[in-house]
């Protein structure tokens, strides 16, 4: 086999993420050598590879699904938003300069172009098949001139194209039709056809909508998948706990102790890899919640100050709510509080920025003893050590450079009390390490809570992949799939003139 599809959506958060995981794991199942791609993203939610390339943590998932190592290759393009209007613009894993939209889309766009189809040809040439996930719509005619993720790749790389749609969101068929109807006949004539997702209910009741959308639009439905809560993975952007979690609030497992703990995590403006709570989560007896004002704080255990990529709007959004002085009363009350990567820096001393606000000098909430400068050079590095005893992995991505100058050492931050900070993503994945600062947030909280000995967060990762791929095997037709891989869409499929089926 060599081949590639495109899961396109739709709409953003239409299960592309989900869909082209599930199909990595199926196909890895099958004995097939296959990668993930994704020639631009937009997210905050990031991973730094082996070679100390920074790309999407959802194509980092992707290659897991696949059980591969995740490269650059797999996401040329990373961009991070900083406000509504400009974005960093990450090229083969290195930042390259900040980019307003219009900047980008009026230029910078297409000549990324090559280098997206230069890494597509290089997965092409490793692996059997390569599955490439789409962003937003292919239908987002406006920017159909500097597209490099949707149909403009499509065509370069003449890859089958299925356009997954969230029938739980209404209005399914309308999407699918009006999605194929705004492409020229060209990018049409890619369009192989549609997979339903987060169906809930009897799919018989969905069959005659089915068929008469492949009369209008001559094309078949590959599969109707069904609604499943808890599907546990690394999604671009969006407020939630990830394997044993919702949108605010996580399902909690019964504890092996007398208490549950309650974690608080501030959602701070352009907030990053929050997914360093999802290993919180997914220990038995733990709670993990996002709030965004200060009484909310009241009943938590420990308060999780997490990464964001405006460390300053941070503060001053802490601020504005009464969360600033919220944390600095726990500090003081010996309760605790975690800054991971911008919030470790929030709760330093002060902080000198000319990169990433140019606000210049910053008084932080001076609960750690630490001065951070921001340099023009980002860090990535995958960093490994020791902490509380146990062996922990992480991975760093920041501008910020901290200088600790007192506390006791917390990996490669500080310590006082019971404020830790560290710029590691990732090092709560290490379950020893996990457990041992959950036993140390119970003691200082006051809790009678016990840590599950036998919890891996790598297994329940593995399980989640798992579940994917089994939507896959299970509610899709992956014989058609695996002949769309291999050959490619098939030939003469109708146009469809707007708005006027037939």
């Amino acid at each position: 086999m060599s081949g590639g599809l495109l899961v396109a959506g739709t709409t953003s958060d239409a299960g592309k993420s989900v869909v082209t995981a599930g199909i990595c794991r199926w196909l890895v199942r099958q004995g097939v050598k296959v990668a993930p791609f994704k020639g631009q993203n937009m997210s905050l939610n990031s991973f730094v590879t082996r070679e100390g390339a920074e790309i999407g943590r959802a194509q980092a998932m992707q290659a897991q699904a696949a059980r591969v190592e995740p490269t650059a290759l797999m996401n040329p393009v990373l961009l991070k938003p900083g406000s509504d209007r400009s974005s960093q613009v990450v090229l083969m894993g290195k930042p390259v300069g900040e980019l307003s939209a219009r900047g980008y889309h009026g230029g910078r766009q297409e000549s990324l172009l090559g280098t997206v189809l230069e890494c597509l040809e290089e997965l092409r040439g490793t692996y059997d098949a390569v599955i490439c996930e789409g962003a937003g719509s292919p239908a987002e005619i406006n920017l159909r001139r500097t597209d490099i993720v949707n149909m403009g790749i499509a065509r370069a790389a003449r890859l089958p194209v299925v356009v997954v749609g969230d029938i739980d969101r209404g209005g399914v068929f309308a999407s699918f039709f009006g999605t194929v109807a705004l492409l020229s006949p060209e990018d049409q004539a890619l369009i192989a056809g549609f997979l339903v997702n987060k169906f809930r209910g009897d799919v018989s009741l969905l069959e005659p909508g089915l068929d008469m959308l492949q009369r209008i639009t001559g094309r078949r439905t590959f599969g109707v998948l069904p609604y499943r809560h808890g599907l546990g993975i690394d999604e671009e952007d969006g407020l939630r706990v990830s394997l044993r979690g919702s949108v605010r609030e996580s399902v909690v497992a019964p504890p092996v102790g007398e208490d549950v703990l309650r974690v608080a995590v501030c959602a701070i403006p352009l907030m990053s890899n929050f997914t360093d709570v999802d290993a919180l989560a997914a220990e038995p007896g733990v709670v993990v919640r996002f709030v965004d004002r200060a009484e909310e704080l009241v009943d938590a255990d420990l308060v999780v100050v997490p990464g964001t990529r405006g460390t300053v709007k941070a503060l001053e959004w802490l601020r504005e709510r009464g969360l600033a002085d919220a944390i600095a009363r726990r500090a003081a009350e010996g309760r605790p509080v975690l800054g991971i990567c911008g919030g470790f820096q929030v709760l330093g001393e002060h902080i000198e920025d000319e990169v990433e606000s140019r606000a210049g000098h910053v008084e932080g909430l001076g609960l750690l003893p630490v001065r951070v400068r921001f340099a023009k050079e980002k860090t990535l590095t995958r960093p490994s050590g020791t902490a509380l005893g146990e062996p922990v992995e992480g991975y760093e991505i920041h501008h910020g450079v901290a200088e600790v100058t007192g506390g006791e050492a917390f990996l490669d931050g500080c310590r006082v009390g019971e404020v830790w900070g560290t710029h590691w993503h990732g090092s709560l994945e290490s379950d020893g390490f996990r457990r041992a600062f959950l036993r140390e947030v119970a003691r200082a909280a006051g809790r009678r809570f016990v840590p599950a000995p036998g919890t891996s967060f790598s297994a329940l990762r593995e399980e989640q992949l798992d579940l994917l791929g089994d939507l896959i095997e299970e509610h899709a037709d992956t014989s058609a799939l695996l002949r769309l891989i291999e050959t490619g869409a098939p030939s003469g499929l109708p146009f469809l003139a707007p708005g006027a089926p037939s």
